[in-house]
């Protein structure tokens, strides 16, 4: 379990670091950063040239071919996995180097180094042609097992790639032959032997019992080395096996990351990887992927590798090319209906323009006409409300008749004189072409305001002199401490008005409302706020206000 944790925490430190924060799958998270490395991929490189640039000039200050051979291999470890030329250049140099000191080791272990590179990138024969040329009875016991895993490396990668199956057979029991050899002289404890006993357990389905293994070699390879990019393609080859696509996906994303911060040229996770994502429908990043594992290839300059990922490139290739161009019809389509669109629109702005113009015009006129037409609307209802508080005061008494037909009679005839200035107003301002200022006029609430207060004031005189007690009546049937008393400088304020209106005998809310300019809602709201003030009941209130003298 504290191998599957110690998983977790570098992937979850690689997120952080690389400042993703975790999706609702781990793969994309992983797929994110795994981006974000690759476009980084410069830098990574830049840092290995410079080491190997610091090597080469270093090869300049050297005395002996002793510290010559060591520089080379310092190069050679360096060029493994990024240029494979320059690696082989640098074993060939040291072979050269060995013969000339006529040292044996020297000069097998450098072979034994070039044959298992030249068995990695495809060159089989040249590899073992340089394993023939080793003397094994005369090979030093500590590069024993270089030997037999060259032997078990070379024929393994020719029976899994050979198109005859007879050779495979041939090929399969010499590799299994070298294996044995090395089980037997192998320290349980080295990576090589832990390497193979996962590959055997992997091979005999014993999927717990590798993962086990692979988790005791990651203990020793910190992330972003070549060893934990192998141990991690390793690990998805487990799941590969078993069938766990997205087990598989997510260690060989983790195994990509480690090559290429490890600037690493010579790898397989990314190509498979974009295998896997171009069979989930996921042809645009398989193609990113696939285009910057055949770059680095090419780099790298290996046959083998080259071969491995020139299949699946080409099949991706064509899908996205072909996916492209699908993009690309649709998008001609669809700016083809846009055009056709824009000129539909076009020209129903251009019929709508023209149309709000006429409409604009007639709708000048009709707001000028429906204006005066409701000036002469609000006039008549204000006439029309006088009437009935005439009417009303004249069923009380001849006096209150007497006062309010002299009242009416006045007010009629000064609306009369205003309703004449105003026709003659108008009429002067239609002769003089004077519209605007007259709609201007039209749409002014002053006049209207300055009327309605003359109005209520009008009432307010007429119903006071009327009822000159009223208000002090009114507020004796309302409770002690809550009485309706007009400001300063009032003579009625709007709920003496409206109870006032109920006194001659206006009871119809909706009437009230449409004389004090108020909704109806309002109206009933003030009615029940006083009633609610009453010092008798609510339903016999109203018919008390109505006998007040």
């Amino acid at each position: 379990m504290r191998y599957k944790l110690r998983i977790s925490f570098l992937l979850t430190g690689l997120l952080l670091s690389s400042g993703i924060a975790f999706a609702d799958n781990e793969i994309d998270s992983l797929l994110n950063v795994l981006d974000r490395t690759i476009t980084a991929h410069h830098s990574f490189s830049a840092k290995r040239e410079a080491h190997i640039i610091k090597l080469q000039q270093s090869l300049g200050d050297v005395n002996s071919l002793d510290q010559t051979y060591d520089l080379n291999m310092l190069l050679f470890k360096e060029y493994r996995a990024y240029v494979c030329d320059s690696a082989i250049h640098y074993l060939d140099k040291n072979i050269e180097i060995a013969r000339t000191m006529k040292n044996e080791f020297k000069e097998n272990e450098s072979k034994l180094l070039l044959s298992y590179l030249l068995a990695s990138s495809g060159m089989y024969k040249e590899s073992v042609d340089m394993l023939q040329t080793i003397n094994r009875p005369k090979l030093a016991q500590t590069l024993l097992p270089d030997y037999y895993s060259c032997f078990d490396h070379v024929y393994g990668e020719l029976a899994y790639y050979t198109q005859d199956k007879q050779s495979t057979v041939l090929y399969r029991k010499i590799s299994d032959t070298y294996k044995d050899s090395l089980y037997n002289i192998l320290d349980h404890g080295t990576d090589l032997y832990l390497s193979m006993k996962e590959t055997s357990l992997r091979d005999n389905r014993q999927f717990a019992e590798a993962l086990h293994i692979n988790d005791l070699r990651l203990l020793k390879a910190p992330f972003g080395t070549p060893e934990y990019a192998m141990i991690m393609f390793y690990r998805a080859l487990v799941f590969q096996q078993n069938g766990d696509l997205e087990q598989e996906k997510k260690y060989l994303a983790l195994s990509a990351i480690s090559d290429i911060q490890s600037a690493i040229k010579d790898h397989a996770s990314l190509w498979m990887l974009a295998q896997l994502l171009y069979e989930d429908g996921d042809v645009e990043r398989s193609y990113r992927y696939i285009r910057f594992s055949w770059d680095e290839t090419n780099f790298y300059n290996a046959r083998l590798r080259s071969m491995q990922s020139a299949g699946i490139l080409s099949l991706i290739d064509k899908t996205y090319q072909a996916l492209i161009e699908k993009q690309n019809r649709q998008l001609e389509n669809y700016l083809m209906l846009i055009s056709v669109l824009v000129l539909m629109l076009m020209g129903a702005l251009t019929y709508i323009y023209r149309q709000m113009k006429r409409l604009s015009v007639a709708r000048n006129h009709l707001q000028t006409a429906n204006g005066q037409l409701k000036q002469l609307n609000n006039d008549l209802q204000q006439m029309n409300l006088c009437l009935q508080s005439t009417n009303l005061e004249l069923s009380e008494s001849n006096q209150i008749k007497e006062e309010y037909i002299g009242r009416f009679i006045k007010l009629c005839s000064t609306y009369i004189d205003k309703l004449d200035a105003y026709r003659r107003m108008v009429s002067k301002k239609i002769s003089a072409g004077q519209a605007g200022e007259l709609l201007k006029i039209v749409r002014s609430q002053d006049a209207l305001e300055l009327e309605l207060k003359e109005l209520y004031d009008n009432f307010d005189s007429a119903f006071l002199q009327l009822f000159p007690d009223f208000v002090k009546k009114f507020n004796e049937l309302l409770q002690d401490g809550e009485p309706v008393l007009p400001k300063k400088g009032e003579l009625l304020n709007t709920e003496l008005r409206i109870f006032a209106l109920i006194r001659l005998g206006i009871e119809d809310s909706s009437q009230i409302a449409e004389f004090l300019r108020y909704s109806v809602n309002t109206i009933y709201n003030y009615r029940a706020k006083v009633k609610n003030k009453a010092r008798v009941s609510r339903e016999e209130f109203e018919s008390l206000v109505c006998k007040i003298r």
